[in-house]
């Protein structure tokens, strides 16, 4: 299972020192949302410069203007843009036209979606890199990622699936047999960020 880190809600500077620490013992770099609007385009083509081999999630949560927003994050060395899976499909589907132009990948956000049949609609427009998300704010009602979300890609063919949600060394083995694991406080709020990464990757292999 890949680690992908999510760096949101943070600084710049605090971004890069765990980043320094982590970098080892985690996969892909989530630039969270909040990151973004705070810094915008110029901290991707920071962290793609700083880490030219590491594969870089731009979480712009597109919902609308897919292709603009594609091509923005793309031009600025994102390898994986996110898109809302509430989206129009025609927002999906110039996203995902607009990645295969660059030669990218668009990570689909499941966050609200309770129906399996809203998933095999965007898998059959071409979508193969899903993301089961719990939300920040679910979480602070108790809400934590677990296996059940799985329902919702059930029966799905040559995809990659992503979680998300309150991630931990504890709970992540629980979710083993998904593709790739979005920890991000369990990490970033951690006092030691290293040691909590190589942790959470030990966990995961």
């Amino acid at each position: 299972m890949k680690i992908q880190l999510a760096l949101d809600r943070l600084t710049r500077e605090r971004c890069f020192s765990i980043l320094e620490e982590t970098c080892d013992y985690i996969d892909w770099i989530e630039i969270g949302t909040g990151v973004i609007k705070e810094y915008g385009m110029a901290i991707v083509r920071e962290v793609r410069e700083a880490y030219p081999l590491k594969t870089i999630v731009a979480d712009m949560k597109t919902c609308d203007a897919g292709r603009h927003e594609a091509k923005q994050a793309f031009e600025a060395g994102a390898d994986i843009i996110t898109v809302m899976a509430f989206s129009h499909n025609n927002t999906i589907a110039e996203t995902l036209e607009t990645a295969q132009h660059f030669e990218k990948r668009v990570m689909i956000d499941l966050l609200g979606v309770q129906n399996s049949e809203r998933v095999q609609e965007l898998h059959e427009l071409g979508v193969d890199l899903f993301c089961l998300h719990i939300g920040k704010d679910m979480q602070q009602e108790g809400a934590l990622a677990d296996r059940s979300l799985n329902r919702l890609i059930d029966g799905l063919e040559n995809v990659e699936v992503a979680i998300a949600g309150g991630i931990s060394e504890k709970t992540i083995g629980g979710l083993q047999g998904l593709d790739i694991a979005i920890v991000g406080s369990a990490i970033t709020g951690s006092s030691n960020p290293r040691e909590a990464s190589k942790a959470i990757k030990r966990q995961a292999e």
